[in-house]
């Protein structure tokens, strides 16, 4: 169920935080309680995943010490666990507000499309990817029934392409001339190519946050200018990344670098005061 990357699943946070709602006990327990069930249908996704790429996942230096590649849990189990926790999390997510259960259906929906179908179609593979994570966000939106700005949506779509395309070319770097053999779009893809999209997605999103922050409706909606100083953290966070991805070959998993990289902690939290300071004070 791979609970690392749960963090994943704190996007759903982004829409209370910027509606300005983070001191509202009641709406912080709904978004807590959807972050939960988003845990458990990621888990569940992961479960099929794994299901689907047994073969593949036995040929890669690190997934193959996944409990269902290194043979440590039966098929059958994990089937029969996936399909309680899918169960659980749909029930649970309409019985939360119906818009966000409709959400984390559609959720559910595409990680199988991706699972099954869309990882192996070079470009969508990373598109579908980034598109997990603007439904996560507007999941958090929907469920406390606050409307989700458009500015958050491609926000979150760039930045989750900039960290997908990482992703990919640490994979390829990664496995070589095995590359294939683990997943079948790595043979379209080459370092040159990934390094030019990388480029795009990351000057995108510098560019995507940097108007949403000088924007009229953002200053009107907050009474201030000043979120354009946050723009220094977003910088230095891309910019960090790209160090990680280029100096000390990782990438191949995001969400270990935010949890272990400490001068990107360091910055993370730094940018989530600084916006506190702006939009609460």
């Amino acid at each position: 169920m791979r609970p690392k990357q749960w963090s994943k699943n704190l996007i759903l946070f982004a829409a209370l935080i910027f509606s300005q709602n983070l001191l509202n006990l009641s709406l912080i327990s709904e978004v807590g309680t959807a972050f939960i069930i988003f845990c458990l249908l990621s888990g569940s996704v992961y479960i099929l995943n794994d299901l689907i790429d047994l073969h593949q996942d036995r040929t890669h230096p690190q997934k193959s010490l996944r409990p269902l590649a290194s043979g440590r849990l039966k098929p059958s189990t994990a089937i029969i666990i996936g399909i309680i926790l899918v169960t659980i999390s749909l029930l649970n997510a309409f019985w939360l507000n119906t818009n966000f259960g409709w959400v984390a259906l559609g959720y559910l929906i595409l990680q199988i499309a991706y699972s099954t179908i869309l990882k192996h179609i070079v470009i969508l593979d990373v598109l579908a990817v980034s598109f997990g994570f603007v439904l996560r966000a507007i999941a958090g939106g929907e469920v406390i029934g606050v409307p989700i700005s458009s500015w958050l949506l491609v926000c979150t779509i760039l930045l989750a392409l900039f960290l997908a395309l990482g992703k990919r070319r640490h994979e390829l770097l990664l496995l070589e001339n095995n590359a294939i053999h683990h997943r079948k779009t790595l043979y379209e893809y080459s370092p040159d190519l990934l390094d030019q999209m990388i480029s795009v997605a990351t000057a995108s999103t510098v560019v995507a946050y940097a108007l949403y922050t000088m924007s009229a409706d953002t200053i009107k909606k907050f009474h201030t200018d000043n979120l354009k100083y946050t723009i220094p953290f977003v910088l230095y966070g891309i910019f960090r990344y790209l160090y990680l991805i280029h100096q000390r070959g990782e990438g191949g998993s995001p969400e270990r670098i935010l949890l272990n990289d400490k001068p990107l902690i360091c910055n993370i939290v730094l940018y989530l005061i600084t916006i506190w300071f702006f939009i609460y004070s």
